[in-house]
């Protein structure tokens, strides 16, 4: 990014010029960035109050003035795609105060956002070094925002693009990077990916407090956590915060003298407290600078922080908020998907209701999910194996959103089940290619009766059907799939997708 303005000596000759930072871009508009092809693409930026700004790419010249406050925004028509670098220039009414942005590719653009699994890089995922061999793909660029966590909405992202190539892919989301990966083999475009994630952080920070306080079944839990903060000393804590950074210091410069790694830096307790304890404080920081920047979609992949005991029934509430909440601040309903939780071994957990919320949001029309109960590691809730994470997801991109031939777009579903004596009958949708008993025999199924005593069951497939009997319960009334944290999937898909748990009983 170039920013021109007039020489210093004449600066200093006119009281009332201003510096080139005063005519600014969002950060988000940097060399090596993708803009959305064919949609209206908003520019924004800062400049004087009441100043002329024009935006010039592609052959057109949009003109907005600055407000009050100074900033300012065009709105692009939509544009063709187009792999040949282009160079988007803004320049100011006052002479000589011009922002060049330099290699700007037209294509798609896909938010990802989440916790840990979301912003693991691709350097702890499976296969580093064949990955990094095969990553020279200057068509695909990701944007890492890397803001903190704020009390208030800002105005302004930090971070910037990257083209993908075998020194920079290490540090790019895997699971982003895989999904957008497929996405750009198949449609052959440039694919710009946004990653705004931050490890153990719980769903409530990505949401706005607002949002949630206008949602009664999250009233309770929003006031639970203000009556949590009003307890907390801020002056205290940054008074301890800053004695702590000093000794850190100290100990940094010794170690560094001493040829040592210096020990860890000494973590804010106020921006910690905004992105793990606070309703909004990671939406305040990490999405709300970036809307209203034109994307095709997003993908999440987040969940593990809400599985506490007491707090995974609520996902069923919050992450359909979360969607309509950003696609109403998008001014569009943007295509949403996410990653359901894979199998761990995290007993004294709602884990499962955390997949049912997710499993429940499908309602919401243009959303999907990767269902990955089958590569998941129990004992590591890190797995390794983004690509297939990636893949699921850009299946049904590919399928949903770009309408292109896949094999299916989603692992079976159920869709309803009847009681017929001493069977329950299942049915599921996304049966592409039959459904498929892995290793020949269908696991995990358990039904019950009115005592609510749930008991191992027998089950076949036919057709579109799984039906589900035992002989310890004459008379079943409800059937769950795979109600545990690390069960072993046992229903698929002939496209090799797994069934997504469920559970008939209890449905709030």
């Amino acid at each position: 990014m170039n920013y021109s303005f007039l020489p210093a000596a004449l600066l200093l000759a006119m009281p009332d010029a201003v510096s080139a930072a005063d005519l600014k871009l969002a950060t988000v508009f940097s060399d090596h960035m993708v803009l959305q092809r064919e949609t209206s693409v908003p520019v924004w930026g800062w400049a004087d109050p009441d100043e002329l700004v024009t935006v010039i790419f592609a052959g057109q010249e949009k003109t907005a003035k600055a407000e009050a406050d100074g900033l300012w925004k065009v709105v692009l028509d939509p544009l063709k795609t187009s792999q040949e670098p282009g160079t988007l220039t803004v320049k100011s009414s006052r002479p000589d105060r011009t922002v060049t942005i330099g290699d700007v590719l037209v294509g798609e653009v896909w938010l990802g956002s989440g916790q840990s699994n979301m912003a693991m890089a691709v350097s702890r995922a499976l296969n580093l070094e064949k990955e990094k061999a095969s990553a020279n793909l200057p068509l695909i660029r990701m944007f890492k925002e890397t803001s903190a966590a704020a009390k208030t909405p800002q105005a302004d992202s930090k971070g910037r693009w990257e083209v993908c190539s075998p020194t920079t892919v290490g540090t790019f989301s895997a699971t982003l990077f895989f999904f957008g990966r497929e996405v750009q083999r198949e449609l052959g475009i440039p694919v710009g990916l946004i990653n705004s994630s931050v490890g153990g952080t719980p769903i409530e920070s990505w949401i706005a407090e607002t949002a949630q306080a206008s949602s009664p079944p999250l009233q309770a839990a929003l006031a639970e956590a203000a009556k949590a903060d009003a307890g907390f000393d801020e002056n205290a804590a940054k008074a301890a915060h800053a004695k702590a950074l000093a000794r850190w210091q100290v100990a940094a410069e010794q170690a560094k003298a001493a040829g040592q790694p210096p020990p860890r830096k000494p973590v804010d307790p106020l921006e910690q407290r905004q992105r793990k304890g606070s309703a909004g404080g990671l939406f305040n920081g990490k999405i709300a600078p970036l809307i209203p920047f034109a994307i095709r979609g997003a993908v999440w992949y987040q969940g593990e922080a809400n599985s506490k005991t007491g707090k995974g029934i609520l996902y069923q509430h919050q992450l359909p908020l979360l969607i309509r909440d950003w696609r109403e601040r998008w001014g569009m309903e943007f295509p949403f998907a996410w990653v359901q939780l894979p199998n761990f071994e995290r007993p004294e957990s709602e884990w499962m209701e955390v997949r049912e919320g997710m499993l429940k949001t499908l309602s919401l029309p243009k959303t999907g999910m990767a269902i990955t109960l089958d590569i998941g590691d129990p004992k590591d809730i890190h797995p390794k194996n983004k690509q297939e994470v990636g893949r699921r997801l850009s299946l049904w991109a590919l399928g949903e959103v770009y309408e292109q031939k896949v094999a299916s777009t989603s692992g079976p579903l159920p869709t309803g089940h009847t009681v017929k004596g001493a069977n329950i009958e299942i049915t599921f949708r996304h049966t592409e290619g039959g459904l498929v008993a892995k290793g020949g025999e269908l696991r995990e199924f358990v039904i019950s009766g009115t005592d609510e005593v749930w008991k191992p069951a027998a089950a076949r497939i036919e057709g579109e059907k799984v039906i589900v009997s035992s002989p310890s319960v004459p008379q079943p009334v409800a059937v769950r799939y795979a109600w545990k944290p690390n069960p072993e999937a046992s229903l698929f898909n002939g496209a090799g997708l797994p069934a997504s748990p469920f559970r008939t009983d209890g449905q709030q």
